[in-house]
């Protein structure tokens, strides 16, 4: 009997003890599947908390210094690369050159002052050789502007991940104003063509990158205002903040325009020319410099531990609205430059007007923008616009001016009708400019700002030099072909506008920044984890899953 009972509790053992140890086995597993889990919520919830932080409100000095900076750099594609070194230019060729000999009767026979007549002539003929051909001072201020941008072209993926993560901002924004208001400086040390491009070519891509961290800049101020989290009812908030600081930005960018319009009118009519324009070169950058205070309220990007998305920058082509968005604002960019470069060739070189003209000119296409582009900010809000349709009344006004100018091109425009449709051409850049980076930062997610805003910067200078090469190039000389190609780029412009569906509050929905009523936003994928287990998560999403976890 021993010796059975001793047999019954050895095999009572052993079948106890495979169980045991499986159940062992199944509780460590258990545990480990456990803890992976709540170590994958926690970095969800850490690299959550990193790309949807709340911005915080802009004080008072953060607005002053942003509008500061569109003060000092506004101008440098808008007058500095355009005109005073195109200026420049012609006046290193005129002491190549014999003294004019042409005739001071312009195309349409009316008679011009001699001055006005050489100063065309130096600005369009094509006197800089360039191996077997030979360009325009003109020309040559675009191939340089073109060599600027395809330089930047390789360093805008670097720029774009600097700006949406880690805390090189300020630095990269400081570098880039830095050095570009520095190239401004020795551009009359050497009385010679060829080196242009050593100036202009990096102060083309120090304006592209200081303007992309600008803009985004820009978004981050709007998030501040209106919080991380919108339903669709609410959007109008967004849109109210978003146009009223993109307006008055650009106001103070055209009054910075303006003072540079007035010393170049100055120092044309002094002896030494190139001199006078030498020192409109360094006051520019100086004043360029200035605006290097805005970098100090420059916001941080997120801090992510994993390895950032190879496509980050190649983000903005997944987006229907913000592609779209892309394309019009290079067109509006051309559109406005052709016609302003065009309609100013005719002016001075067809019917002659008289420099103190030129000056009213100038300061209406500059100053004008000052009245009208805050005025229509509360005029959007009675009419409840949005940024797409006010988009689209820009290029109404650029196709007014362009048609009326191709429509009667053959005629001698009398002065007061010259200085109404500045005015509204002047308006029609301030709009398409304010509202394509509304448009374009409405459509930007969180986080990808800075990816955004650099093709927004870059595509902008790219359709504003080709608008600039084609209106001072084939075209000079001739407004019915600069104007005839912008009332097209325009017309263009709208179509895709129309018929590509484009929404600033679909494009807000497709980027995650607002929601249907009542449902909650979603929030963006979180980067870091498995292909088969990335998570999007929100708050309450995340206690419910702690809570499931702790219950299992």
């Amino acid at each position: 009997m021993a010796e059975e009972s001793s047999e019954i509790q050895s095999n009572q053992e052993l079948v106890q003890g495979p169980e045991s140890k499986d159940e062992e086995i199944i509780n460590r597993s258990t545990s480990d599947v456990h803890d992976i889990s709540i170590n994958k919520l926690e970095r969800a919830k850490e690299d959550y908390s990193m790309y949807s932080r709340i911005e915080h409100k802009p004080e008072r000095l953060e607005l002053w210094g942003w509008y500061a900076y569109e003060l000092c750099s506004y101008f440098v594609h808008s007058a500095l690369i355009p005109i005073v070194f195109s200026l420049i230019l012609a006046q290193i060729v005129k002491g190549h050159n014999e003294p004019f000999q042409g005739s001071t009767k312009s195309p349409k026979g009316l008679t011009c002052m001699m001055t006005e007549m050489q100063l065309y002539e130096l600005l369009t003929r094509r006197s800089i050789s360039i191996g077997n051909s030979k360009v325009s001072p003109l020309e040559w201020t675009s191939i340089s502007w073109a060599i600027g941008l395809i330089l930047a072209g390789p360093a805008l993926r670097f720029i774009s991940i600097n700006l949406d993560h880690g805390r090189k901002q300020q630095l990269v924004a400081g570098a880039a104003t830095a050095i570009g208001s520095v190239f401004c400086l020795p551009v009359g040390f050497f009385r010679v063509t060829w080196i242009f491009p050593l100036y202009i070519a990096p102060i083309v891509v120090a304006i592209t990158i200081a303007t992309a961290s600008h803009t985004r800049h820009h978004g981050l101020m709007i998030r501040g205002f209106t919080g991380p989290a919108l339903q669709r009812h609410q959007f109008p908030v967004r849109r109210g903040v978003s146009s009223w600081l993109s307006l008055y930005a650009t106001a103070a960018g055209c009054l910075g325009s303006a003072v540079i319009a007035a010393f170049v009118y100055y120092m044309l009519r002094i002896r030494d020319i190139f001199t006078g324009l030498w020192v409109v070169s360094i006051f520019s950058g100086l004043k360029w410099l200035a605006g290097i205070v805005h970098v100090v309220n420059l916001r941080p990007g997120a801090t992510v531990s994993a390895p950032l998305p190879k496509d980050h920058f190649r983000s903005i082509f997944k987006y229907h609205h913000a592609l779209g968005s892309l394309i019009i604002v290079g067109l509006s960019s051309f559109t406005s430059m052709c016609i302003f470069t065009g309609g100013l060739l005719y002016l001075v070189g067809e019917l002659c007007l008289k420099p103190a003209f030129l000056l009213y000119f100038w300061l209406i296409y500059f100053i004008f923008p000052l009245v009208s582009l805050p005025l229509l900010q509360p005029i959007q809000l009675v009419l409840k616009t949005n940024a797409v349709k006010m988009h689209l009344l820009g290029l109404i006004l650029s196709l007014v001016t362009s048609g009326t100018g191709f429509q009667f091109r053959k005629d001698n425009w009398y002065r007061h009708h010259i200085l109404i449709f500045t005015a509204i051409q002047s308006t029609s850049t301030g709009i398409l400019h304010a509202f394509g980076r509304v448009l374009l930062m409405d459509c930007s997610p969180v986080g990808k700002e800075g990816a955004f805003a650099v093709w927004f910067s870059w595509v902008k200078m790219v359709g504003t030099c080709l608008g600039f090469a084609v209106a001072s190039g084939a075209a000079a000389g001739n407004v019915g072909t600069s104007f005839g190609i912008a009332f097209c780029t325009a017309a263009v412009a709208m179509l895709i506008s129309i018929y590509w569906n484009i929404s600033d509050v679909g494009g807000a929905v497709a980027a995650g920044l607002i929601s249907e009523d009542g449902e909650t936003v979603s929030s963006p994928t979180i980067n870091g984890l498995d292909d088969n287990n990335k998570v999007s998560i929100d708050d309450d999403n995340a206690k419910r899953e702690a809570e499931g976890d702790d219950a299992a």
